[in-house]
């Protein structure tokens, strides 16, 4: 299921209901997830809420408990401000950066954490990233500045991502 609480151009749901089941199937997630697309002030009061973190951020993902996981792997919410700035800054275009969202959100679900899985998380969004035909995931352009633009100064994309 996807909620679009923040309609913006460039977003369409059959779309990204269509990569949502092919990215869960292709992460192994069995349960149903459900994307809200939402402001980055609504992210703010997330981040604020569940992560002790008063600042709002691209992407958060929601693990269901035990009891219900095996039939809803969880929730990912995702800033589609942040994500139009990152895909302007990038050269691609706002589904596409949603896309990456969602599946970096989908491996978090699915009990990833790079933060601390030495690598673990990067390597399996850099094959899947590939195999969807995505742009460069998350955890690549932590590692790598956004290009200079003459309105902007570089920065990543880091930071924790989950809210668990």
């Amino acid at each position: 299921m996807i909620e679009i609480a923040k309609p913006v151009n460039g977003i369409k749901e059959a779309p990204l209901l269509r990569f949502l089941a092919a990215a869960r199937k292709a992460a192994g997630i069995r349960g149903e997830v459900s994307v809200l697309l939402t402001s980055s002030r609504q992210m703010r009061t997330l981040n604020r809420v569940f992560r002790g973190k008063d600042k709002p951020t691209d992407v958060l993902s929601f693990p269901a408990v035990e009891p219900v996981s095996r039939k809803f792997a969880g929730d990912i919410a995702i800033s589609v401000d942040i994500a139009g700035r990152n895909a302007k800054e990038l050269g691609h275009d706002l589904e596409a950066e949603t896309k990456v969202l969602i599946l970096h959100g989908l491996l978090h679900l699915a009990g990833y954490d790079h933060e601390s899985d030495k690598g673990e998380m990067a390597r399996r969004e850099s094959r899947l990233r590939n195999r969807l035909g995505l742009p460069l995931s998350l955890i690549e352009r932590s590692n790598k500045p956004f290009p200079v633009s003459k309105k902007t100064k570089p920065r990543s994309s880091s930071g924790k991502r989950q809210a668990r």
